[in-house]
């Protein structure tokens, strides 16, 4: 058996985690740990969210800072100011019988003053994210010159929300000599390519299967029309009446609907997104943490920072335009041993979307039927005379209230108090499911397409050319930003993406060609005028952009273009 008292961590460090609970470490903190105590050689960690990697990488920096030097000498890049917060807070608690060493968040969204002021008093380890980190750095307050260590967590999730240029940039103010770690819940090519660029002959070290899916998480999907998405929604939520779990939606929009429309049905719910204020999203976090909340309706990037060990459920309202996000989704389930459900509404056209998902995750997604009326009303029924039956405690001060109900209902017999009693608690689920219909959709038979949807790309996209691309400052993160603040297309599916120095490919769902038109089409973006075109994938060529008309040319125009003179 592993002990953390077996890596040569200082008594002060012991005393703080022995505190704290821990005594046995993770894989990956048994994996990280002794490495990074003992080389010098950087460092890939592979492993799921929840799974121990800020001590991995926190407990041994904290062992090697020469708290006599006031300078920065360890940087830590996380994606959002949530999970920022939340490393410096266990650095903290790691280090709280060293005194001596301070530790600083900075992060957007607060006042930069007060970075500034904490970072001028002398931080020996400095947690942020990158656009505030490259802010600090631009404005000559924090030095990363003399650092000894560079941390990247999440890394791949950086990459998805756009950070590379900003990470790129920071990355050239470090020093040459330096240990770089590098921490992911996948391994994409970006990953790579990141790894291959600034790390010296790193070191992988990865608890699982690379871009696998946590063990005890169980995956399904349910297909059902796009229109009833949210019907679905509620279905699975009352077929488990003990969830306690995440909705995941595409857009801040489309994540406080979803939660607006729950807290109106009744159900226990709020959302979680970047249009909330800070104290906003701690309120939220705190319900959500404590229990309060049945079900958090949360964007990809406003979840970041949220880390509970006891959820049952993620519920992919959409599913995520990148397959590696959908792992970095469900991980968050099926912790601590205990089972979990990775849960997916989809409709007909994204069935290929869960192939994919499937080969990535190395299991099946295997479908279920949205249950009927009869099943919930059922499975609620049981739920109740569950918690009668299993019932540990009654308040005794039930009983001074007991002659008075006991001569109220004496004229009923045991069968007539038992039916009153389910109706009353019973009856909105009966009501509300009379008539229910079935939401479920058949399988999609490819062969009952469209000849329209034939030529339009897989499963019903259509393939558009922009006229922007890198060379513009356009990312994939840019470009879903700029897809997603449209409420005219913000629910649309997005397929593939292929952004070049000049220009851009990407897929939309058919359905929604003439609202990406009207959305991009002579649109300004970073002072240039956008053109879009749908793209014919039978043709090569680029699409020309050029006034067409049937006009004969002029004489003298023809002569001006081919550059003659009489």
């Amino acid at each position: 058996m592993q002990l953390f008292e077996n890596y040569g961590l200082s008594k002060e460090i012991l005393k703080a985690i022995k505190e704290l609970g821990y005594i046995n470490p993770t894989p990956i903190q048994a994996k990280t740990i002794p490495h990074l105590l003992n080389s010098d050689r950087d460092l890939v960690g592979l492993a799921q969210t929840g799974t121990g990697k800020t001590a991995a990488f926190g407990l041994p920096i904290l062992n090697q800072i020469d708290y006599q030097n006031k300078i920065t000498q360890s940087i830590i890049l996380s994606p959002t100011r949530e999970l920022c917060v939340q490393i410096a807070k266990d650095m903290q608690n790691y280090a709280k019988y060293l005194p001596e060493i301070r530790i600083t968040a900075v992060y957007g969204g607060a006042s930069i003053e007060n970075q500034i002021k904490d970072l001028r008093k002398g931080s020996q380890v400095v947690v942020g994210t990158p656009g505030r980190v490259l802010d600090l750095i631009n404005r000559k307050v924090l030095k990363i010159n003399q650092i000894s260590f560079l941390v990247l967590d999440e890394a791949d999730e950086m990459l998805n929300m756009g950070f590379k240029e900003d990470i790129d940039a920071i990355l050239e103010t470090t020093p040459i000599e330096k240990q770089t770690l590098l921490f992911s819940a996948t391994m994409p090519p970006e990953i790579m390519k990141i790894a291959s660029l600034y790390m010296h002959d790193p070191l992988e070290i990865s608890v699982g299967t690379k871009n696998s899916g946590a063990e005890n998480v169980e995956h399904f999907y349910y297909q059902v029309n796009a229109k009833n998405r949210y019907l679905a929604l509620k279905r699975i939520a009352d077929i488990n009446p003990d969830i306690y779990g995440i909705v995941f939606c595409r857009t801040r929009a489309e994540t406080q609907e979803v939660a607006d429309k729950l807290i109106q049905d009744g159900y226990n719910a709020d959302a979680l997104h970047g249009d909330l204020s800070q104290a906003q999203r701690d309120h939220v976090m705190h319900r959500f943490r404590s229990g309060n909340l049945q079900l958090l309706v949360a964007t990809d990037v406003a979840a970041r920072g949220l880390d509970v060990n006891d959820l049952s459920h993620i519920i992919n309202y959409n599913l995520p335009d990148e397959r590696e996000i959908y792992i970095h989704r469900t991980g968050r389930t099926g912790r601590a041993g205990k089972k979990g459900e990775a849960i997916t509404i989809i409709h007909n056209r994204e069935l290929h979307k869960i192939r994919e998902i499937e080969k990535l995750l190395k299991k099946p997604i295997n479908r279920r039927q949205v249950p009927d009326g009869k099943e919930v009303c059922t499975k609620q029924l049981m739920h109740i005379i569950d918690r009668i039956e299993h019932l540990s405690e009654i308040d005794p001060e039930i009983d001074q209230f007991l002659p008075i109900i006991l001569k109220k209902l004496s004229w009923l017999d045991r069968d007539e108090l038992i039916k009153r009693f389910v109706a009353v608690e019973f009856s909105r689920f009966l009501t509300y499911y009379k008539n229910a219909y079935d939401l479920n959709e058949p399988d999609f038979k490819e062969n009952k397409r469209s000849n329209k949807a034939k030529n339009q790309g897989k499963s019903g996209y259509t393939k558009f050319f922009l006229t922007l691309g890198a060379k513009d400052g356009l990312n994939k993160g840019k470009l879903l930003d700029l897809i997603n603040t449209n409420d005219n297309i913000a629910g649309a599916d997005i397929g593939k993406i292929e952004i070049m120095p000049g220009y851009t490919f990407f897929e939309m769902d058919s359905n929604y060609e003439n609202e990406v038109i009207r959305a991009f089409n002579n649109k300004r973006y970073a002072g240039k005028r956008l053109k879009i075109e749908i793209k014919n994938s039978n043709k090569k060529e680029k699409p020309d952009f050029r006034k067409k008309d049937n006009k004969p040319t002029p004489k003298s125009d023809k002569k001006r273009q081919t550059g003659r003179r009489k």
